[in-house]
C-alpha cells in the first residue's frame, strides 16, 4: 500500500496542523522576521523603496483620486502595520513551539498565518514584478533571482493549502 504524503496544511478538527519540517519552518520564521523588519522600518520612515506597495494598496482607482488615496493611507497605515505585526507575533510563537514536523494552530492563529504568508508573498511578488499570469515553475534555472521565484512559489503553495484547509476542502 502506498502512503500519500500529508499536505503541508490540513484541518485537524477545530484546529489546523502545519506539516512542515524544521528547515521549512525555520525558513518561514526567518522570512517573517525580515517582514517584521520591513514593517517596522515602514512604520518609522515609510516605504521608500516600494517593496511594501502591495501591502498598502490604493483604495481608489479612478483618475484624480490621489488625494483620497493619500488620506486613506494616512488613516490606515498605522492600523495595517499593527495588524500585520500582531499576525507575525502569533506565527513566530507557533513555529517556535512546534514539535517534530508539525505545528498546531487555532483558527485565529491560522488566519494570522495566512495573512503573514500572503504578506511575504506580496513583498516577493513586488520585488520580482510578478503579475497575475505568473507561471509557477516557468523561471529559467540560470535566472539570478531563481531562488526568490522558488520562495514565492513555495509560499504560494503553502497559502493555497492553507485556504483549502480553512474551507474544509
Amino acid at each position: 500500500m502506498v502512503r500519500r504524503p500529508r499536505p503541508p496544511v490540513e484541518r485537524d478538527g477545530a484546529q489546523f496542523r502545519i506539516n512542515l519540517g524544521r528547515d521549512e519552518r525555520e525558513l518561514i520564521r526567518r522570512l517573517m522576521g525580515e517582514m517584521r523588519g520591513l514593517l517596522t522600518e515602514a512604520e518609522v520612515s515609510g516605504d521608500e523603496d516600494g517593496r511594501l506597495r502591495r501591502i498598502f494598496p490604493a483604495a481608489y482607482h479612478q483618475a484624480g483620486d490621489r488625494p483620497l488615496n493619500e488620506e486613506y493611507q494616512r488613516l490606515m497605515h498605522e492600523e495595517i502595520i499593527s495588524s500585520r505585526l500582531k499576525g507575525l507575533d502569533a506565527i513566530e510563537d507557533v513555529m517556535a513551539q512546534a514539535s517534530g514536523d508539525r505545528a498546531q494552530l487555532t483558527e485565529s492563529q491560522m488566519m494570522a498565518f495566512m495573512q503573514a504568508l500572503n504578506g511575504v508573498r506580496l513583498v516577493l511578488g513586488t520585488m520580482l514584478d510578478i503579475t497575475e499570469d505568473h507561471d509557477i515553475g516557468g523561471v529559467d534555472e540560470n535566472d539570478p533571482l531563481v531562488g526568490e521565484y522558488n520562495l514565492y512559489d513555495f509560499f504560494s503553495w503553502i497559502l493555497d493549502w492553507s485556504v483549502r484547509a480553512v474551507q474544509g476542502a
